[in-house]
């Protein structure tokens, strides 16, 4: 055989792998945000690749035969009639144990300098919502080793929550405490629209020891792409989502779900959707529900996700959020809400819980009795406490006018003792409800 033989043979029998057809595009407009671009396939949520720069961008809608494009970091340099090609790895993000401890960004690359994620599969960020047939009933205590919570407003496995608060009121270090000592098999945390600084901070100093081994955060610093908050929240739900098929159970924590919302709303007003009374497009609001709704227990797998989501409550509308329309919304598909207060926290209590104005919608289903009458005993006499305070304080109340004001102001002391809680001390569930059920005796 002839060298040239040889060398056909060797050519005939190499292998060489179809490479997939993408049929690009051309940009026809961009105002410095939205990306017009014509002659692409693809459906909304695909990615593309914009210019000699392959600037990611992400397909929002379509106007007639042209794609609408928001990019998925900010975009330049992009000129009329520079490519789009669409990518076809987009619309998922990668899932498994390989990223327990690991830091990520909204498309679940890693940003914590770890090298890349040993990922076990590839999910769609946007799951299917279970059937009311295949959920599980939230039945089973969820213990967060926070005293005022445990005791005071009981959360269950697969509940749905929201908490409440502006800023600086302590809302950072109590989820710092519920994503170290809560009960769950795995947490995802998922620090969206936070300073950049602070998203490290709270890495740093919340998520420690083996807390961080078992959490996956995904962090969007607030400098980054409005579509960016929506995919990291999307992203977030869909590893929770992993763990809870495997039997699992999962504490999924979204801080904040108002500024995933914000930039849902920016997104909808880019493709020229029409703004509602509330200032925020239908799909906006929409969002909220859609996201939540993915959480709760799994009747196959016997898994579950808790999901603990906050909102941010605007400065004029006070501590409950007032009229804010993403707390509104918030409220209607959540199993309870918590709000933290900033006369409470300028006290100098912590956590500062507003038991007035918080509810745990599922706390009559996990809690016994007892555990249920002294709770409701003490809310009743907390609020009397509150009530009065400004009577007793000026001097105008006479001790024995009221049997029960007086028992309440008597036990006002160490009422506040069982709702403050030091930052460091962990406080087991059992404790918790015989310690209140003590105090209430």
């Amino acid at each position: 055989m002839t060298a040239t033989d040889t060398l056909a043979a060797l050519v005939a029998a190499t292998s060489v792998p179809v490479l997939p057809v993408r049929r690009g595009g051309r940009v026809t407009a961009f105002d410095g945000s939205v990306v017009e671009a014509v002659g692409i396939e693809a459906h909304v949520g695909s990615r593309a690749r914009i210019g000699v720069g392959a600037q990611m961008a992400e397909v929002i809608g379509f106007r007639d035969r042209t794609a609408l494009l928001l990019g998925l970091s900010p975009l330049a340099g992009i000129a009329p009639g520079a490519g789009v090609v669409v990518d076809d790895d987009g619309d998922g993000v990668a899932v498994g144990d390989g990223l327990s401890g690991r830091v990520i960004d909204g498309l679940g690359r890693p940003r914590d300098g770890g090298g890349p994620v040993q990922a076990a599969a590839w999910r769609s960020l946007r799951g299917p919502v279970p059937g009311p047939a295949d959920r599980l009933g939230v039945t089973q205590v969820l213990a967060t080793g926070v005293r005022a919570i445990d005791g005071l407003l009981t959360l269950g496995r697969g509940q749905r929550v929201g908490i409440m608060a502006g800023t600086g009121v302590g809302k950072s270090v109590l989820l710092g405490q519920m994503a170290r000592w809560a009960t769950a098999d795995v947490v995802v945390m998922a620090l969206i629209g936070e300073r950049g600084r602070e998203i490290t901070d709270f890495i740093d100093r919340e998520l420690v020891g083996q807390a961080r081994a078992r959490t996956v955060t995904v962090a969007v610093p607030a400098d980054e792409a409005p579509l960016l908050r929506v995919r990291g929240a999307e992203s977030a739900f869909a590893i929770a989502e992993h763990f809870r098929d495997q039997g699992r159970h999962v504490l999924l924590i979204l801080d904040s779900l108002s500024r995933v919302v914000h930039g849902a709303r920016d997104i909808a007003m880019a493709r020229g959707e029409p703004v509602g009374p509330a200032g925020y497009p239908a799909s906006a609001l929409g969002l909220i529900a859609a996201l939540v709704e993915r959480a709760g227990g799994d009747r196959r797998s016997g898994g579950a996700i808790t999901a603990i989501c906050t909102a941010l409550a605007e400065a004029g509308g006070g501590d409950s959020g007032g009229s804010d329309p993403v707390v509104d919304a918030a409220r209607g598909v959540l199993d309870g809400h918590i709000l933290l207060s900033r006369r409470l926290a300028g006290r100098g209590q912590f956590p500062a819980i507003d038991l007035a104005a918080s509810a745990s919608r599922v706390m009559a289903d996990v809690c016994t009795p007892a555990h249920l009458a002294a709770a409701a005993r003490f809310r009743r006499l907390s609020s009397l406490v509150e009530d009065n305070r400004d009577l007793v304080l000026m001097g105008a109340y006479a001790p024995g006018s009221d049997p029960e004001l007086d028992r309440a102001l008597t036990l006002a002391p160490a009422m506040e003792v069982f709702r403050s809680q030091p930052r460091a001390l962990r406080i087991d569930f059992a404790t918790a409800e015989a310690a209140l059920q003590a105090l209430m005796a």
